[in-house]
């Protein structure tokens, strides 16, 4: 935390302390479970859930590693598992439940409200529009509070482009900024109820960041929050996101969801997989900071 204040996410300091921590994990944490999972004979790319308490839930054990190994590639937790995190067991349990969930392709609700900060937003934006005829877009002054939990009542997929804000010692005040400044806070998220959502894609800063000064065990922040309104599987960010990278990972994302040919399997529930591969296609990109890959989580089912 001390270098995340004192450094820039991509400052040499930030990257050096970054992998110290991602080695730290695996010696640690890491690789006793593989041993405990291969022990299990849980076969390599399974899904894994971690259900972390206190300061686990702000360390990034989806991407612990390197890995050891013998012909000298890099890898890490992910390569070998399909990583999901979950704030507690009956908030897995519930989206993993039967239900009514449509093997149709969904309807996809386009929430973006870029400023003069996210022009390299635009493209992501582009790119979800044309993913099926089935998405609504609120953008500028139509991305309000109220339109925005309306449209979600009536929507399946959602994919959220804009800032999203952390309030000190004040976890409920979280927010998505939407049009002229107004907030859509966590406290508002959690009090709706949506029993269609099947999965959001929040491609905004610090939705899956714990707020400074917060009790580490509430594990609550915005992705969560987006899982308790009825979202069986979300898809956030531990601390800020480059814009640059959410077209990219979009797009290698939806490819890889509406790709598969396994047409008994729900869109959702093809969405950690989809984002582990999209994530592992982000990190081929020379040059780029070890954060900005670690960043991206999956919450749930």
């Amino acid at each position: 935390m001390r270098t995340r204040n004192d450094y820039p996410l991509e400052s040499r300091q930030y990257q050096r302390a970054l992998r110290s921590v991602l080695e730290s994990l695996y010696e640690l944490v890491g690789e006793p479970v593989i041993e405990e999972l291969r022990r299990l004979k849980i076969p390599e790319q399974s899904r894994i859930w971690w259900c972390p308490t206190s300061v686990f839930c702000s360390l990034p054990l989806h991407a612990m590693g390197p890995i050891p190994s013998n012909d000298g590639i890099s890898r890490y937790f992910s390569d070998l598992y399909i990583p999901s995190y979950t704030s507690t067991l009956s908030s897995l349990i519930a989206p993993r439940k039967p239900g009514k969930s449509s093997l149709e392709k969904p309807s996809v609700l386009l929430v973006a409200s870029p400023d003069q900060d996210m022009k390299d937003a635009f493209p992501e934006i582009w790119l979800v529009r044309r993913l099926n005829d089935k998405v609504t877009t609120l953008m500028g002054n139509h991305a309000t509070p109220p339109a925005v939990v309306e449209s979600l009542q009536h929507h399946r997929f959602a994919h959220f482009v804009c800032h999203g804000i952390l309030e000190r010692e004040k976890p409920f005040q979280a927010s998505f900024k939407l049009s002229n400044g107004l907030r859509l806070t966590l406290l508002e998220i959690v009090r709706s109820r949506l029993p269609d959502a099947e999965f959001a894609f929040l491609s905004t800063c610090h939705t899956a960041e714990l707020t400074e000064g917060s009790i580490a065990d509430e594990g609550l922040h915005l992705t969560v929050a987006v899982q308790y309104c009825g979202f069986r599987s979300v898809v956030g960010t531990m601390w800020a996101m480059a814009d640059e990278d959410g077209g990219d990972l979009a797009g290698h994302f939806y490819k890889s969801m509406f790709s598969s040919n396994d047409a008994s399997v729900p869109y959702y529930e093809r969405s950690a997989r989809s984002l582990r591969d999209a994530v592992r296609s982000l990190r081929r990109k020379k040059g780029l900071p070890i954060e900005r890959w670690v960043n991206f989580v999956h919450y749930g089912a």
